[in-house]
């Protein structure tokens, strides 16, 4: 195997590193650095990440990039929600968060429209911001390890980085049930929701490097596609099966759901489904039923309103949205409940759903920049 270059301190947050493939090109490498984190994504790292993959964009050399996380526990846990947590305390709220997540979806955004493959190596856990990292990459390689949600609704949050998009993608009802739900899925369920493209056993890492390093790729980068698509099709096939997907053997429920138009409808056919021998299902409908009902009714909306928008559309809707979450106070709360006092006990605000004012709820489709200056309008 070609020896990685190192192109930053390797006790960085996110460690940079290229190596010479067979041909002269190279694969660039980035390391999501924080294992004790579980590699959640801070500013810090944002601020990593955007720059150097721009560089590697136009850098004629470079054939692909990896992006992958260290330790075998965790691609990545999310975004860093301590750090927006204290921002909100501070009273700081409006300008801390805007910043954090403007930059976080326009690096999202970056990958979706990345020129070259990034193959994303989804091992572990990847929930929140990690999912916004990998759902944009070109090739999205899960494992038997991989454990993927996006579990806003138990913080007073909803699914952003991209999930305004991704959601409204997968097969019916499938989006709306995982956004409400936060329920937690595996690399079967990856794959038939359109998240991840192959499976591949977790300890075939090194001779995916390997194989990628005796692959000669060149400056074509269509056929750099191909080549690793080539790569990872066989890796797939040499592996075991992925497991079950949950989410497919709920298909024809999940249909039922996405033709229900009220919250009220959708949360009592999330809560009638049996799930007397189905632990998996039981802990979603656990998730649904604990978590912020304001969360509820706007990541019902949220499906509804968005469904057709363009990719950036969507992440401006979301800009404007997550500004006002950090306003509002729900989400400050379950951050609390959950990681600061860690009582699991969140005081919202609405304690059901039909407590909600839709006039709140109204708050978060707003444009905050309606005099046009909005912080991504130049996506």
């Amino acid at each position: 195997m070609s020896e990685l270059n190192p192109l930053n301190d390797l006790e960085a947050p996110v460690v940079f590193e290229e190596a010479i493939a067979a041909n002269g090109m190279k694969i660039a490498f980035a390391t999501l650095n924080v294992p004790k984190a579980l590699n959640a994504l801070n500013l810090e790292m944002i601020r990593l990440l955007a720059p150097q993959l721009k560089a590697w964009e136009q850098q004629e050399d470079i054939a692909l990039v990896v992006l992958k996380g260290s330790g075998e526990k965790a691609f990545c846990a999310g975004g860093d929600v301590v750090s927006l947590y204290k921002a909100m305390v501070s009273g700081d709220e409006a300008g801390y968060i805007e910043t954090f997540f403007s930059e976080e979806y326009a690096l999202d955004y970056h990958i979706h429209c990345y020129e070259k493959p990034i193959l994303l190596w989804g091992n572990g856990i990847i929930m929140g911001g990690g999912l916004g990292l990998m759902a944009g990459a070109s090739h999205r390689v899960v494992t038997e390890t991989s454990r993927i949600a996006m579990p806003e609704i138990t913080i007073g949050l909803y699914p952003d980085v991209g999930g305004s998009y991704f959601l409204n993608k997968m097969p019916a009802g499938a989006g709306l049930f995982l956004g409400l739900t936060g329920a937690s899925i595996n690399a079967g369920d990856a794959k038939f929701v359109g998240l991840a493209d192959y499976f591949v056993d977790a300890q075939r890492f090194n001779e995916l490097v390997s194989t990628l390093l005796e692959t000669n790729f060149g400056k074509t980068v269509a056929l750099n596609h191909e080549k690793l698509s080539s790569v990872l099709q066989k890796l797939d096939n040499a592996s075991a099966a992925a497991p079950k997907s949950a989410v497919k053997s709920l298909a024809v429920e999940l249909e039922k759901l996405q033709s229900l138009n009220s919250i009220d409808a959708q949360v009592e056919f999330i809560s009638s489904l049996d799930s007397t021998e189905n632990k998996w299902l039981s802990k979603a409908q656990a998730s649904l039923k604990h978590g912020s009902p304001l969360s509820a009714v706007v990541i019902s909306e949220q499906i509804k309103r968005t469904k057709g928008l363009s990719l950036k559309a969507c992440f401006l809707q979301e800009l404007s949205m997550s500004v006002t979450c950090g306003k509002f106070g729900e989400f400050q709360e379950g951050v609390r409940a959950l990681l600061i006092d860690k009582d699991n006990s969140p005081n919202w605000r609405f304690k059901n759903i039909n407590d909600v004012d839709l006039s709140v709820v109204e708050q978060f489709f707003q444009d905050r920049w309606a005099d046009g200056n909005h912080p991504l309008a130049s996506l």
